[in-house]
């Protein structure tokens, strides 16, 4: 009987002992800082159906303002489904020195991927080789470097958006009479781009006469004095172009300021922009679908970042937006 219960005691034993084990082993495991459930999350990429582990993707625009505010939402919307955490940076106004030095610094913290909309497609050509052959990939928006090494473009075809606009023009001043045209900065390719497709078409298919062009160069207070100037100079004008959000808030300054009744056309799909049409400072819109820019630019960054082909452009069309089309979408 004693033999019996010796024995039995020492099996308790060894079973209090194993189970000794297997939790201090277990405690090790979790905390061991090599641990995958340690240093990240698997999640499922919506996109590839593929497990990745979290990511940090930096995005940098050309200038802090409202109009990016609605892409900077949706891509964190994206990013935090996905256990990404992103580095938003821009600069105050539009500055290419701002943006090299937030490339620098984003390539100095090895990030996982760059999204980056240039203010000057050729002078960041070195900054783009430099993240991209540092193992960083980089895809651009809104403007394009596509003599650089980024991987991908995301955006519309911006001579194509040019054309549309003269399209649209025409069509309203049956292709006759007198416009005024500012722009923001030259170097930057999709306004250049748009510029040149607006031309071309004017020049080719109608008899709209281009008074002048004027290059605000991304400030708002040289924008609004040039448009100033500019209906000084030609108050018998038919209608403004604003190739770019700058220009177009500043029409609706003026407008506002002079009760202008003349045609205004510019491009984007902000709310102020949509009150603007709505309130009949400015006439209409060509929406690049800008909308959709901040889902695939976390999309397209994931893929990359695990070594996965992405579309070199991703064409998110345009879209005009006019009174008509406002009121149909609220009905």
């Amino acid at each position: 009987m004693l033999k019996t219960t010796t024995i039995i005691t020492t099996i308790l034993c060894f079973l209090v002992l194993c189970s000794l084990l297997f939790v201090i082993n277990s405690k090790e495991r979790s905390t061991d800082p090599n641990s995958p459930s340690s240093v990240a999350t698997n999640l499922e990429n919506p996109t590839t159906n593929t497990m990745i582990t979290t990511k940090q993707f930096g995005i940098i625009y050309p200038m802090a303002h409202s109009y990016y505010g609605m892409i900077t939402q949706i891509a964190e919307k994206t990013a935090n489904a996905n256990g990404v955490r992103l580095i938003v940076k821009a600069p105050d106004e539009t500055s290419l020195e701002q943006q090299i030095r937030m490339m620098d610094t984003l390539i100095r913290q090895q990030v996982d991927g760059i999204a980056l909309d240039p203010i000057d497609s050729i002078a960041l050509i070195p900054m783009i080789n430099k993240a991209v052959e540092s193992g960083i990939p980089v895809i651009c928006f809104e403007s394009d470097s596509p003599e650089s090494k980024r991987l991908a473009f995301i955006g519309s075809d911006n001579y194509h958006s040019g054309e549309k606009m003269g399209m649209m023009i025409g069509s309203l001043l049956k292709n006759k009479g007198m416009i005024l045209v500012e722009t923001g900065m030259p170097e930057m390719n999709s306004l250049s781009e748009r510029l040149e497709g607006l031309l071309h078409y004017i020049n080719k298919y109608t008899d709209i006469q281009v008074l002048d062009v004027r290059y605000n160069e991304g400030n708002s207070a040289r924008a609004t004095s040039d448009l100033e100037f500019m209906i000084d100079e030609h108050p018998h004008f038919d209608a403004f172009v604003g190739l770019d959000f700058i220009s177009a808030s500043s029409s609706v300054f003026v407008w506002k300021a002079k009760g202008l009744d003349r045609y205004a056309f510019t491009f984007g799909k902000s709310t102020s922009i949509q009150e603007a049409i709505h309130n009949g400072q400015i006439t209409s819109s060509l929406s690049q679908n800008e909308q959709e820019w901040g889902k695939l630019i976390v999309e397209r960054l994931l893929q990359a970042s695990v070594g996965e082909s992405i579309p070199v452009f991703d064409n998110t069309g345009i879209t005009e937006i006019n009174r008509d089309e406002l009121q149909i979408d609220k009905m």
